[in-house]
């Protein structure tokens, strides 16, 4: 359970002094050929330019925490759950994946700033608890190294789940016909990321709407992103789930359009990675299959040509996934 964990992880924390940074140690050049003359950049199209907005390194890593303590973590409480906002999240877990700064920084940093009062105790105590998941999830795999493919718990091995590489494809390309499902997908395949908020949402479509195994979710996001960590990554998937420590319900079932409503309250997420329904009044942004064909028409929509229709119907897709946990139940019990 992550509640007693960070409760005693919190209390019973002292942060030691970090240690400063490494001297340049100078010594010989070796000969070397230029990436350049590689041609390993992308061209035809050059789908890179979605990645311009990380800067590998050290010093990426402290600019982008101190952009934010300086400012967006003002909120963070309230706002974290809202992707169509700039810096409603740290963008920090590329530069923790990869060591280019550490848990023990932020901590430090944070406190800092809440002892100072620049930093509402609030937010920074919420923000601190997101880092906690980090540890709680390196944590488990610890103690579960296949974390990645098997079940945390044991009961899901008796999860009916579908084989549909048909629905696979189109979440993976984001053309599911649930506009919040098909903006997260897309900025992930663009920029190799996407807001925390919007993974859960992506991933209880794909493990309940769809019934596809969460483990086909993980490979995916493990390739496709850019902070892939092998302890969150997998914990968090199994969260989703309902198959990991701490998990959600499984009869917890994400509904794709009033998530969207409520976290895309400006629309402005979608629209950006949803170009084609830019046009689109506010009313019908996350469920345009409601709108009327004139207003479809003056939004240049066509439904099934522009943008795809729904690939299952909410309602449905939520009874079957429960109906899947009956039968989960039943078969667990009976063994």
């Amino acid at each position: 359970m992550f509640t007693p964990y960070w409760r005693a992880a919190r209390n019973n924390f002292h942060a030691r002094d970090t240690y400063g940074r490494h001297k340049k140690l100078s010594g010989p050049k070796p000969e070397s050929e230029s990436l350049d003359d590689w041609g390993l950049h992308p061209s035809s199209p050059d789908w890179s330019t979605g990645f311009d907005d990380w800067t590998p390194g050290e010093d990426g890593a402290i600019a982008r925490l101190t952009d934010f303590l300086d400012g967006p973590i003002n909120g963070y409480k309230e706002d974290r759950n809202r992707p169509d906002l700039d810096m409603s999240t740290s963008s920090l877990s590329p530069h923790l994946r990869f060591g280019e700064i550490g848990p023990l920084q932020i901590w430090r940093a944070v406190h800092a700033g809440m002892e100072a009062g620049t930093i509402p105790e609030k937010d920074g105590h919420t923000f601190l608890s997101e880092i906690g998941w980090r540890e709680f999830s390196h944590t488990l795999l610890f103690y579960n190294p296949a974390l990645a493919s098997e079940n945390y718990n044991d009961s899901f091995e008796f999860m009916p789940w579908r084989k549909d590489k048909k629905a696979f494809d189109a979440w993976t390309k984001g053309q599911t016909g649930y506009p919040m499902v098909d903006a997260g997908m897309r900025q992930l395949w663009q920029t190799g990321w996407m807001h925390n908020r919007v993974r859960m949402i992506v991933a209880s479509f794909l493990t309940k709407h769809l019934l596809l195994p969460w483990q086909d979710g993980e490979a995916w996001f493990w390739d496709t992103l850019v902070d892939a960590d092998p302890a969150n990554n997998a914990a968090s998937w199994q969260w989703t789930a309902g198959s990991g420590a701490d998990a959600a319900p499984y009869f917890r079932v994400f509904n794709p359009i009033s998530q969207g409503s409520k976290f895309d309250e400006t629309g402005a997420y979608v629209r950006r990675f949803c170009p084609e329904l830019k046009d689109l009044p506010d009313k019908y942004l996350h469920a345009p299959w409601e709108a009327s064909e004139e207003i479809l028409s003056e939004a240049g929509i066509k439904l099934g040509k522009t943008y795809p229709k729904p690939i299952v119907d909410h309602s449905g897709a939520r009874q079957r996934a429960l109906d899947a946990y009956d039968t989960l139940k039943e078969k667990r019990d009976a063994a």
